[in-house]
């Protein structure tokens, strides 16, 4: 685990250029592993950062889910994005924070952290971080987006993401988790996904059997809530801290 005083060198600020050969390389094993391809490799990137792609490997549902996570947001909040996002998210949830909040969005590989900064280049209330979802920046913050990061994580990992993530809401915070779930059982498209995640997501099957309350410490002051989308293939999952 990094120290401190690495991570700190590691993080930018907005308007400071980025050194991407850091001394300590963040990436875990299992994302140069099973999705360099995707994340780690400038074609990859190239192919899959369009909002169009991203809607086409999402089933047209790209948009809404967007929509869905900008009606929790309180405009002018403190808000942290768990990882970089293709497409246009996190634009549009910078846009609904808007200048009178903040935004801190966080992702484990360089190459993503150089990417999105381009993106978020006029959001002057926005920064980018590299560092793991497992240990974000202390906050406290208001609310703290998961969108779609779980179904790519080890099982070990999502335990990890979801307590630092509890760790990091303040009192009254809100977390909001957007995933795939376990869809209708004569869902159409059942057999695609299976073949899918068999093939490319191969930590994404186990969301189709467990909800994400299950990856987060017992905790009385947490409230949950959980909405399907699309034939339940997709979920909307909230918990709120309870002041």
């Amino acid at each position: 685990m990094p120290t401190d005083d690495t991570l700190a060198r590691r993080r930018p600020q907005v308007g400071i250029e980025f050194d991407l050969e850091g001394p300590v390389d963040l990436v875990p094993d299992y994302l140069r592993r099973v999705y360099s391809w995707a994340y780690l490799n400038p074609i990859g990137r190239a192919i899959f950062d369009h909002p169009v792609v991203v809607s086409a490997i999402l089933w047209g549902n790209y948009r809404r889910l967007i929509e869905t996570v900008q009606e929790e947001i309180v405009p002018g909040s403190k808000v942290l994005q768990t990882a970089c996002v293709y497409g246009e998210f996190s634009v549009r949830l910078a846009e609904t924070v808007g200048e009178a909040g903040s935004l801190d969005i966080i992702d484990v590989a360089p190459i993503q952290v150089e990417y999105c900064r381009a993106k978020l280049k006029d959001f002057r209330f926005a920064r980018v971080i590299c560092c793991d979802a497992v240990d974000p920046p202390p906050g406290p913050y208001d609310a703290v987006c998961c969108f779609f990061l779980l179904h790519e994580v080890p099982e070990d990992y999502k335990r990890r993401i979801v307590a630092a993530i509890f760790d990091r809401l303040r009192p009254g915070g809100k977390a909001v988790f957007v995933d795939y779930h376990g869809p209708h059982p004569v869902h159409p498209l059942r057999p695609i996904m299976r073949a899918v995640y068999r093939w490319l997501e191969p930590f994404a099957k186990v969301m189709w059997s467990r909800d994400i309350e299950s990856y987060a410490p017992a905790d009385p002051a947490l409230t949950w809530t959980k909405q399907t989308y699309f034939g339940g293939l997709y979920q909307k999952t909230v918990a709120i801290k309870a002041p």
